[in-house]
């Protein structure tokens, strides 16, 4: 079933209230991701959630309730600590965090500090120099976000790789003052990049990542076994971890269904990313809480979508890990681009003068 955007804002807007707001600490709440991006009247599919961020004083927040039901909108609830936002240069300065004040998204906010930052944070958020210093902080994220460690499980080893490599497209959609979305990422760059006349450069970017040759029939087959790992690792997950309720009767229409919708509308290679970072959850659920013979029985499938990636073993993540980093200036030379012919972002002012350079 289907939402307009404005009655699951108000679904989230009741949780806050009724529930959030009794947390201890508790400082407010905003909307994130991508609801912010879609007007009111939008009809939120049922491969998207509402992601609602609290904030908390506690600088060591508990674990995040992640996706649940509310009045029939899905919620992804994250807690957030309140010194990540002293200030609009900080949130300004991180891609991942800005694009949720751009526009009015503020849920709660009891001491009226949230909606002051999101006005300033608003004020600027297009000025060159905060563009820039966000595509730097995807940038470095790609640099220093991740390491790739051998002890590591192998699954937790292909995220080390998975997630930098993905990220390309992230320091991309935000020189476009695009959302950085997490699932339709490569998507999301194509459309960029062919409004920038710059199509042939999504082949670079999937051809990173492994699949730009990779056919649609290939892709079906590979989902095909992914939503039966998927079915089996939810219905034996105990051990908590981050993303747990990514693998879940909830998260299914996102992460098998919304899968299957890309494909279908002829965006198979770009549905390839979120399949190897939702077949590796599956695989972690596996590690931890399966007998070996699931392990096993569920272990082919995503070896075989990785084999097709050009990935069989520790040395093919290491060698690609490696790619990742030094493809960054390639892409750093379209992002600068993307800046220079971006109508929507504004000069700097210069310091005291309150007037465009």
């Amino acid at each position: 079933m289907t939402l307009p955007v404005q009655q699951a804002k108000h679904a989230a807007g009741q949780w806050v209230w009724e529930g959030a707001s009794r947390t201890p600490g508790f400082s407010g709440a905003f909307f994130h991701g991508s609801t912010n991006w879609l007007p009111d009247h939008a009809e939120l599919s049922t491969s998207s959630d509402v992601d609602v961020m609290v904030v908390l004083d506690d600088p060591n927040p508990p674990p995040r309730p992640g996706k649940f039901i509310f009045h029939d909108a899905l919620l992804e609830v994250s807690y957030l600590p309140g010194d990540q936002l002293r200030s609009p240069a900080l949130v300004l300065g991180q891609y991942h965090l800005a694009g949720s004040f751009r526009t009015p998204s503020i849920i709660a906010d009891p001491s009226g500090e949230l909606t002051n930052l999101q006005s300033a944070v608003a004020r600027d958020f297009a000025k060159h120099r905060w563009v820039s210093r966000r595509c730097e902080h995807a940038r470095d994220k790609i640099l220093g976000g991740y390491s790739l460690i051998e002890s590591d499980p192998f699954h937790d080893q292909v995220v080390a790789w998975l997630f930098p490599a993905g990220i390309t497209t992230h320091v991309l959609l935000v020189a476009g003052l695009r959302n950085p979305t997490v699932r339709t990422r490569y998507l999301a760059a194509r459309e960029l990049l062919a409004d920038y006349g710059r199509l042939e450069f999504h082949e670079s970017l999937l051809g990173l990542l492994g699949c730009a040759r990779m056919s649609q029939a290939r892709v079906e087959h590979h989902l095909s076994a992914l939503a039966d790992a998927f079915d089996a690792a939810k219905g034996v997950i105990e051990t908590p971890f981050f993303f747990a309720t990514d693998i879940s009767d909830l998260a299914r229409p996102i992460a098998i269904d919304g899968s299957k919708e890309l494909i279908a509308n002829g965006y198979h290679r770009e549905a390839i990313f979120w399949m190897v970072a939702t077949y590796s959850r599956c695989q972690k659920v596996f590690h931890h809480d399966a007998p070996r013979e699931m392990q096993k029985q569920y272990s082919h499938g995503y070896r075989a979508l990785l084999a097709d990636l050009g990935i069989r073993s520790i040395s093919d993540l290491q060698r690609r890990y490696a790619e990742v980093r030094a493809f960054l200036p390639q892409v750093w030379d379209v992002a600068e681009a993307i800046m220079a012919a971006n109508p929507e972002i504004e000069e700097d002012s210069a310091p005291g003068d309150g007037m465009r350079r």
